[in-house]
């Protein structure tokens, strides 16, 4: 076994990463309002840069008052990041960078109370990038620096709930989104219709008993349904890493330029969600995934949640993609064990045996096996999952995880069987003059059951600050 890195390589990367915090004193003086931290290792087992179904045509973005006053509703956020990335590949070389940079935007209020404008331009600039360790994507390739105007659309809002979006815009459903793991996420231009509709909420009255014993009718609202839906035609997409727009075709690979038409709905109640998206590229490809989620009240202290997805994956058309006809399937299965401040998970996932592994062209891979390296999504691979994650009740903001994949043997010849191991630290603080940032350390070893080099490690050290005002 040949392992080229070890963790006590980092420890002088660590401690310069650490001092540019040092310098943002100034700024972690001031009041924040809600930052956008991923989620505690307890709170959810979704990997960074994934979006699930029910994560899907999100309504919570920029969430404004309904009032006339357009500029006086203009909100403003800035996410200052700085990220240090070092991996060890199996072709033997290394990706090393450490990069600067991040974004600024902002949405106005809705003009005439129907349609609002949002901007937000990003950048990532090099602290740390040898030529010779290119790779990272955390620059662009050649380890430069980029400036992009990422965003700049309308947001028309025909009515309360129904949106259309017109322009440059991130997105997040789960094969085209911003897939934010990097220095700046995916953007794309598009044109985009969302809505939801809510089914009611009735109210009854429920029995209770009172302090001094006397029986009480009380009101008691029960869960209202939402189907949340969108359907929309995206043009072109900016990489995580780029300063251009492409189109969604060659992006994925093609020779020539397409777009992809995109219609999708989720229905939720409660704990109980169920949703469906397909994604069709004329001669390219299409993509249809379905999830369904929910809750098991077993008991009062012992609520397991249970999730499972679908990915159907085939050629259209001209077969302009690979140049021939392909098609292949993933299933997977996920349970998380909430246990006081520790969220223990276990996922299972196949690949069907195909002439293509499963693709994400636009966006992070969503697979339930898909972890920090690997997406275990290889046709005819198989993997399984296990997942420790504990918020720390004494340090608020302070979680950790750790996670083994367990892979097969994928079909194609000359492919090996892999497993990932992956430990990741993470503080973000939920109040107070340090509300908004975010401190997060990771590490992952992929060992290979073969080839000329066995082991590959990814080291990432990822400081946020977001500023919403």
């Amino acid at each position: 076994m040949k392992i080229r890195t070890s963790l006590v390589g980092y420890a002088g990367a660590v401690v310069a990463f650490l001092a540019v915090l040092s310098s943002a004193d100034r700024l972690l003086g001031q009041q924040m309002t809600t930052p956008t931290p991923p989620p505690g290792a307890a709170e959810s087992s979704t990997e960074q840069g994934h979006t699930q179904m029910d994560e899907s045509f999100d309504f919570r973005e920029f969430r404004l008052e309904k009032r006339r006053q357009a500029f006086q509703d203009t909100t403003f956020e800035i996410n200052f990041r700085t990220f240090f990335m070092d991996r060890n590949k199996f072709d033997g070389l290394e990706s090393q960078a450490w990069a600067i940079g991040g974004w600024a935007g902002l949405k106005t209020g809705y003009f005439l109370d129907h349609i609002a404008f949002g901007l937000t331009a990003y950048t990532s600039q090099p602290l740390y990038a040898p030529e010779s360790r290119d790779g990272t994507t955390l620059l662009a390739p050649g380890q430069d620096g980029y400036s992009v105007l990422g965003e700049a659309y309308a947001d028309i809002r025909i009515a309360e709930g129904y949106h259309i979006y017109v322009g440059r815009k991130g997105f997040d459903t789960p094969f085209i989104n911003r897939n934010d793991s990097r220095m700046t996420p995916n953007t794309f231009e598009a044109i985009v219709f969302q809505g939801q509709t809510k089914f009611g909420q009735s109210t009854t009255t429920a029995t209770v008993t009172s302090k001094d014993g006397k029986e009480l009718a009380e009101p008691k609202k029960e869960e209202v349904a939402v189907l949340r839906y969108g359907i929309g035609y995206f043009d072109q997409i900016k990489e995580r890493n780029s300063d251009e727009f492409v189109s969604m075709a060659i992006d994925a690979g093609a020779g020539v330029e397409r777009g992809v038409y995109a219609a999708g709905a989720i229905y939720e109640k409660g704990k109980f969600s169920i949703g469906a998206i397909d994604y069709y590229s004329d001669d390219i490809i299409n993509i249809a995934y379905g999830e369904t989620k929910m809750e098991l009240p077993l008991s009062k202290d012992w609520r397991p949640k249970l999730a499972f997805q679908f990915v159907d994956q085939r050629s259209t058309g001209d077969d302009l993609l690979r140049g021939e006809d392909f098609s292949v399937r993933q299933f997977g299965l996920k349970v998380d064990v909430p246990v006081g401040n520790a969220l223990f998970t276990g996922a299972f996932t196949h690949a069907t045996n195909g002439s293509a592994n499963l693709q994400n062209p636009w966006s992070g891979y969503p697979g339930y096996t898909s972890v920090q390296v690997q997406d275990f999504n290889r046709a005819g691979e198989n993997a399984f999952l296990i997942r420790g994650g504990y918020d720390f009740p004494c340090v608020p903001g302070l979680s950790t995880y750790a996670l083994a994949v367990f892979g097969t043997d994928p079909e194609a010849a000359g492919q090996y069987r892999q497993d990932e191991y992956d430990v990741n630290l993470q503080w973000a603080p939920p109040k107070g003059v340090l509300k908004g940032l975010s401190v997060r350390l990771r590490y992952a070893l992929v060992h290979q059951h073969g080839g000329d080099v066995v082991d590959l490690t990814d080291f990432r050290a990822i400081c946020n600050y977001v500023i919403k005002f």
